[in-house]
C-alpha cells in the first residue's frame, strides 16, 4: 500500500512487475507473475484485538523538535480527567522514547497475563494506561539500535499482545518522519476505519516543510486527518498575560498552511511554563498553569463531538 510507488504501472497490465518504477517495490515478484498480493493477516488480527477500542488517535508531525509528544501526553490527560473515559496511551517512538518521562512512570515494568502484556497505569489516573519501550528496557540510558523488521515486530506486539480492554480512545504518540513505525503502524491500523490523525507543527517554514509531507502521507494512506495542532504558537507570560511570537511564520505560519492543504487548524498553544513543570511532574496541565489547560479541553471536545457524529 504506502510502499507501492506513485508511477506503479498497475497490477495486470503489460508493464506489471517490468518497469523501471518496480524495482524495490515489495509487490515486484506478485505483479510479473500475474498474482494479487495477499493482505497481511496481521491487519484483521489488529481489528480484532482493537475491536472495542472506540476511536484510535495518530499524533503525527514530520519534523522533530515541534512538541508531538507532549501534546500527545496532554491530550491523553486531557481525555482522561473524566473518569468515565477509558484511555490507552501508545508510544511507538521505538528509538526515543519519551511517554515514560512526560507519564512520570520512569522505571516502572510490563506485567504479563493470561490475556497478555498489561499496560502501565498512571498513579493518579487510574483509567489512563500507558504502553512504551521505554518500560522494556533496563535503563532509559540504553540505547535502542533496531533496523525496521525488528522495530515492526515490536509495533505489532504492542497492537495484539498488550491487553488494551475497552477503550474510548487510543492515543498513539508516533515518531517524527515517514519511516518504519509509520509504516508498520498505518498497514497494521487499515482494518480499524475509527482512526485519526492529529498533526503537530511549529510555525516556523522549517517545521511546516516537513508538516506539509506528513500531511501527504496520510492523506496517501487513506489516515483521516482531523486537523493540526500549532504548537508553540507564541510565548505567553504568565505575568503581564500578552504573548510574542518566538517563531514568526514567514510563510504565514500553521494557518495558511492548513488553508493551502485543506486541513482544519485545531489549535494553537503557546509557549509556557506550566507545561513544562505539568511534563516533567507527570501530570496535566491545570488553570494555573495557564491557557493551555482550556485549549487542550477545546481539543476534547472536537474529538468527543467528532466520533459523535461518526463512529
Amino acid at each position: 500500500m504506502s510502499d507501492i510507488p506513485e508511477d506503479c504501472p498497475g497490477v495486470g497490465t503489460e508493464h506489471a512487475g517490468q518497469a523501471s518504477a518496480c524495482q524495490g517495490c515489495p509487490n515486484q515478484s506478485s505483479c510479473q507473475s500475474g498474482q494479487t498480493p495477499a493482505p497481511d493477516p496481521n491487519i484483521q488480527v489488529v481489528a480484532d484485538r482493537l475491536r472495542n477500542v472506540k476511536c484510535v488517535i495518530l499524533v503525527l508531525s514530520g519534523k522533530g523538535g515541534v512538541g508531538k509528544s507532549t501534546v500527545a501526553a496532554q491530550l491523553a490527560f486531557a481525555l482522561s480527567l473524566n473518569p468515565e473515559r477509558q484511555i490507552g496511551l501508545l508510544d511507538i517512538d521505538i528509538c526515543g522514547p519519551s511517554q515514560p518521562h512526560l507519564m512520570h512512570m520512569q522505571g516502572e515494568e510490563v506485567h504479563s497475563s493470561a490475556s497478555g502484556w498489561s499496560p502501565v497505569f498512571h498513579a493518579d489516573f487510574p483509567n489512563l494506561g500507558v504502553m512504551s519501550i521505554g518500560f522494556l528496557i533496563p535503563s532509559s540510558n540504553d540505547p535502542i539500535i533496531w533496523r525496521g523488521p525488528r522495530k515492526n515486530g515490536l509495533i505489532k506486539q504492542f497492537l495484539t499482545d498488550v491487553d488494551w480492554g475497552d477503550l474510548d480512545y487510543l492515543v498513539i504518540d508516533c515518531p517524527p518522519g515517514t519511516s518504519d513505525e509509520h509504516l508498520s503502524i498505518v498497514t497494521f491500523l487499515s482494518g480499524i476505519p475509527r482512526t485519526l490523525g492529529l498533526i503537530v507543527t511549529t510555525p516556523h517554514e522549517l517545521s511546516l516543510l516537513d508538516v506539509r509531507k506528513e500531511i501527504g502521507f496520510c492523506k496517501k494512506t487513506g489516515i483521516k486527518i482531523i486537523g493540526v495542532a500549532e504548537n508553540m504558537s507564541a510565548y505567553h507570560c504568565p505575568n503581564c498575560q500578552c504573548s510574542t511570537p518566538i517563531f514568526p511564520g514567514s510563510t504565514g505560519g500553521a494557518r495558511k498552511m492548513c488553508e493551502d492543504m485543506e486541513v482544519p487548524l485545531l489549535a494553537s498553544i503557546p509557549i509556557e511554563v506550566g507545561i513544562g513543570v505539568a511534563a516533567d511532574q507527570g501530570r496535566p496541565i491545570n488553570s494555573n498553569d495557564g491557557v493551555s489547560h482550556a485549549i487542550f479541553s477545546k481539543l476534547v471536545s472536537v474529538f468527543e463531538n467528532y466520533c459523535k457524529l461518526n463512529f
